[in-house]
């Protein structure tokens, strides 16, 4: 009786201890994937700020008329750029063979045709931080270009020709996870074929290492390496997610030579692979109208980017509309601001139905502006951003410097012929979905609203594609998974994704997968980083954890004045305290994110009273304070804050020489702009006084460096600040801080 009594108390502590551990793991999970939630949700909602960013461009370019020869100047220097004879012709010349490579440079040197040997070389080199110089890079980017152009649109392998085909998902630029996946799975070689599945550039330190090592493979094994497009290889969203960025500051002297051809080069990569006929490989996924037939035939090249559909506008028509513009509109020029009772288009990654969009042009063209076609086509077809450029051009703004006019006979001979195809609607749409799309569990096909392009697609559409062209299965990537894979679908669509500790060291695993004859799949995890290996799950989850919530506080400090307001709605009696749900239902309504908020309480509200909030306590912790010795409004330092993505994107797109700096004046217009836009109201004074502060060294020139260092500053010097004393300032246009001494 006492041993059993004794085996009875043993039995019920390994109970106790089992339900403990197993409330201890739930719990750890539970953080686990609300963290998952913050980041995916803040790096969507970036993606749909990008989308908008776009759709205003798009829309002033379709609405906008300047009403003072100071925004038509600004205008012009925005929406055209000069270009050098010879970088014009900088993509069909051996322009590379100019560039002289010195004694002194110790990198690695290619010679072509590649061989094995360089391929391997380079990928060592670049694990030893050295940089390829520029001559070989642009020399590489010509021999990939030329190989790229005589690829099918749909890539067709075969286990027969390899022992097995290793299909590699997004890399963002991490070069660390692409030597991991060579070291653990094997360089590339005749017997090992290798796919990788789209964005390898963005986000990480190292795209272009990495496109240098994916394209010297490809030239050495052309039949066993091959690579499709995603949808970050788009020249309009490396100008947000860093890869122009990189470029420009890796290659200071070439990188705009470079950018040009790297924006060719993109446009000529492959849409998919199948491998055997039954396993399709795509970036993002498929929807209910995706025809890989069309796929098959369309001109890829003619897919700059997917960020905006643009119709090909009819010469004749847009002259005479822009001689009625120059006519009707000298009489009373219209504001500068973009007209409220119009309204968006729907989505950049949609085509909009709108008739200006479908004319091509508005009514709003600015007046007594001559239009040169021949110097305009000329110059768009080698902007380092195509898309906005064709925008410059449609617009109708004059050349930056005065040249001699053709006859209108030449400049429409000219025009026709240098004008770059434009796609059909359909053909843009097939292309859309397969880099954008998402596969969901419910049945059907629906718009992504997260992401702003592509569709959400079922399990039906999933299996009525896989049984119109008689298919096993398909790999997708696009999405961050935690273990680096998934499957769904009923084991129909794989998504692989090979970027480890993608949001913060420690966050996901990447994989990749293997296909034999017998096309099972055959997934490989990995972490490329080695410190998260010492580490419990415990302390990893709280790692990434930890950097989730700052950068959820920040989106939370960036809408404070939105969220004060909402509070006030719940507060009706003025209490300055609200309960709980009242707190998760305006924060949600503010940002939404579709967080759990409930949950997420405990690590962002640290204080209660009776149980409920005081909200204007808690805004007070998350306010930043002013910059550090700079005379700024705490209203625009929020509003700064909040747009700070957009308005990095809005100086890139503006230094359009990427000279890497902008006049003051530059930068007024352009908040001038971007406030109607988002419907911020700040004085002109307001914007001068930021952009004086902003100027460091005072040379009347706001530098790239300048104003990124200004949000360093802002997140090193902040603690406090009441966000409900913001003054609310009101629109002016008495100012001028188009010189530093103007104030």
């Amino acid at each position: 009786s006492v041993v059993s009594s004794s085996l009875q108390s043993h039995g019920l502590a390994a109970a106790l201890i089992q339900r403990w551990y197993r409330r201890y793991v739930a719990r750890l999970e539970m953080r686990r994937r609300c963290t998952w939630s913050i980041f995916q949700s803040i790096e969507y909602a970036g993606q749909q700020d990008q989308v908008k960013l776009h759709n205003f461009f798009s829309y002033l370019v379709d609405h906008f008329t300047p009403s003072s020869h100071n925004e038509r100047d600004f205008l012009n220097r925005v929406f055209t750029e000069e270009q050098s004879p010879q970088a014009s012709e900088m993509q069909n010349s051996g322009d590379y063979e100019s560039i002289e490579v010195p004694d002194s440079y110790t990198g690695p040197r290619l010679s072509f045709p590649l061989l094995p040997d360089h391929a391997t070389a380079l990928v060592e080199a670049f694990r030893r931080k050295q940089r390829l110089h520029a001559r070989y890079v642009l020399n590489l980017l010509h021999e990939a270009r030329k190989h790229l152009v005589q690829l099918p649109n749909i890539n067709r392998v075969s286990t027969c020709y390899s022992e097995e085909i290793t299909v590699c998902g997004d890399l963002h630029g991490q070069l660390d996870d692409l030597i991991f996946i060579f070291y653990k799975n094997g360089l590339p070689s005749p017997e090992r074929a290798y796919v990788f599945n789209g964005d390898f550039v963005d986000r990480g330190k190292d795209s272009v290492e990495i496109l240098m090592v994916l394209f010297a493979f490809m030239l050495v094994y052309p039949k066993e390496f091959h690579l499709n497009r995603g949808n970050h290889e788009d020249h309009i969203v490396n100008l947000r997610y860093g890869f122009t960025k990189e470029v420009m500051h890796k290659y200071k002297i070439h990188g705009k030579k470079i950018l040009k051809l790297l924006q060719d080069v993109f446009c000529w990569l492959p849409l998919a692979t199948l491998v055997d006929e039954k396993v399709l490989i795509l970036h993002g996924g498929v929807s209910d109208r995706t025809d890989l037939e069309l796929l098959a035939k369309l001109d890829r090249h003619k897919i700059v980017s997917t960020m905006r559909y643009k119709t090909r506008k009819n010469k004749k028509q847009a002259e005479e509309k822009g001689n009625a513009n120059q006519t009707g509109s000298a009489g009373r020029p219209s504001p500068w601001f973009l007209p409220q009772s119009r309204s968006l288009p729907s989505s950049p990654l949609r085509p909009s139905t709108h008739k200006a969009h479908r004319a091509g042009r508005s009514s709003s063209v600015p007046c007594g502006v001559p239009l040169d076609p021949k110097e305009l086509s000329r110059r768009v077809r080698h902007s380092v951003d195509l898309e906005l450029e064709r925008c410059r051009q449609q617009a109708g703004f004059p050349a930056i410097k005065e040249k001699e006019e053709p006859s209108s006979s030449e400049s429409e001979v000219d025009s026709d012929a240098e004008e770059p195809p434009q796609p059909t609607p359909e053909e843009w749409r097939q292309v859309v979905d397969i880099l954008w799309s998402d596969p969901m569990a419910q049945e059907g096909c629906r718009a992504n609203t997260v992401r702003g392009g592509g569709c959400y697609f079922g399990p039906n559409v999933t299996e009525q594609l896989l049984q119109k062209y008689n298919l096993q299965f398909l790999i997708r990537s696009h999405e961050c998974k935690p273990e680096g894979y998934e499957f769904c679908h009923s084991r129909k669509v794989l998504t692989i994704f090979s970027a480890s500790n993608y949001y913060e060291v420690g966050s996901n695993r990447g994989a990749y997968v293997k296909l034999g004859p017998d096309l099972t799949p055959h997934i490989m995890q990995f972490q490329a980083n080695k410190a998260t290996h010492t580490l419990t799950m415990r302390q990893r989850i709280s790692r990434v954890e930890e950097s989730a919530l700052r950068a959820l506080r920040e989106k939370l400090f960036a809408h404070s004045s939105d969220i004060l307001v909402e509070f006030k709605k719940h507060d009706k009696d003025e209490t300055g305290l609200i309960t709980l749900s009242d707190w998760a239902a305006a924060v949600e309504s503010v940002l939404h994110l579709g967080l759990p908020w409930r949950m997420l309480r405990p690590q962002l509200v640290s204080s209660l009273t009776d149980n409920k909030l005081a909200y204007k306590s808690w805004l007070e912790n998350l306010a930043k304070e002013k910059l550090s010795q700079q005379n700024i409004q705490s209203s625009l330092l929020e509003t700064l804050y909040r747009n700070r993505s957009n308005l990095e994107t809005i100086f890139r797109i503006i230094d359009s020489d990427h000279s890497g700096s902008i006049s003051l004046d530059e930068f007024r217009h352009t908040w001038k702009l971007f406030s109607s836009h988002m419907n911020i109201d700040i004085t002109d004074n307001c914007i001068c006084d930021l952009a004086r502060s902003i100027d460091f060294n005072k040379d009347g020139h706001i530098d790239i460096n300048e104003f990124l260092e200004a949000f360093r500053l802002v997140e090193q010097s902040c603690s406090g600040g009441d966000v409900s004393d913001c003054p609310q300032v009101t629109n002016s246009s008495n100012s001028d801080c188009s010189s530093p001494g103007a104030h």
